[in-house]
């Protein structure tokens, strides 16, 4: 499994949201690097953002970008959020960080998950 996951809900269908494409970035000074992208599962889960085989997660500030534009396109919804951006540190690279999205078209909440 990634150092880095993510899963997102989508709760006004109360539901995972499949499909969404994701790109994990390093922040540095401020600009940004794209480490990896993928697409939530059926389970709105990306699991292995990060390759097993990649060299090690170091501690810093990254982010999470999610194109939750698209995603309500392809339902057909519109959304206030065309994109949502979770920045975060990685402190202890030793440790798994999983960071979930609840989601809807008006709104959008995030946390440290486990």
């Amino acid at each position: 499994m990634s150092e880095i996951t993510t899963h997102v809900l989508d709760t006004a269908r109360g539901r995972p949201a499949q499909g969404i494409r994701v790109a994990l970035e390093r922040v540095e000074e401020g600009s940004a690097s794209v480490l990896a992208r993928g697409l939530t599962d059926a389970d709105g889960r990306l699991r292995d953002l990060l390759p097993d085989d990649g060299p090690p997660l170091e501690p810093g500030t990254f982010r999470l970008v999610f194109d939750t534009g698209r995603y309500f396109a392809g339902q057909g919804v519109q959304t206030f959020y065309p994109e949502v951006a979770v920045v975060f540190q990685v402190r202890d690279a030793g440790q798994h960080h999983h960071v979930p999205l609840l989601l809807s078209p008006f709104g959008y909440t995030t946390y440290r998950g486990s």
